[in-house]
């Protein structure tokens, strides 16, 4: 006795995938207009603090975003960092000598 043909499922790993990766591509194409919101209300963005290639976006003219930048805390570079933390820590481009929370002028070496 024969069973009639079914039709399978379309996996739910499948699916899965495929939402990932339609919500990965929008996240990349965000951040590479500089527009990915911040990472939480605990988190901000600091200014000067990255080092080369390592910030999370906006590194000036000539770049286009995340691991962009072409030395260590530059000015108009920024990174995600803990709330609170950004005009702690240290820069050498700052004239405060700390991180900031807006793009600087960097100071003369």
């Amino acid at each position: 006795m024969s069973t009639p043909a079914t039709s399978k499922p379309f996996p739910a790993l499948a699916i899965a995938m495929a939402l990932g990766s339609a919500i990965t591509l929008a996240s990349v194409s965000a951040a590479a207009q500089g527009t990915m919101p911040a990472a939480g209300a605990d988190k901000e963005k600091c200014y000067g603090v990255a080092l080369k290639g390592k910030n999370d976006c906006a590194a000036g003219p000539g770049t286009t975003c995340a691991g962009t930048s072409k030395v260590d805390h530059q000015a108009n570079s920024w990174v995600m960092v803990p709330k609170g933390t950004c005009e702690k820590t240290a820069s050498n481009t700052s004239p405060t000598g700390k991180g900031q929370l807006a793009a600087f002028t960097a100071k003369k070496a």
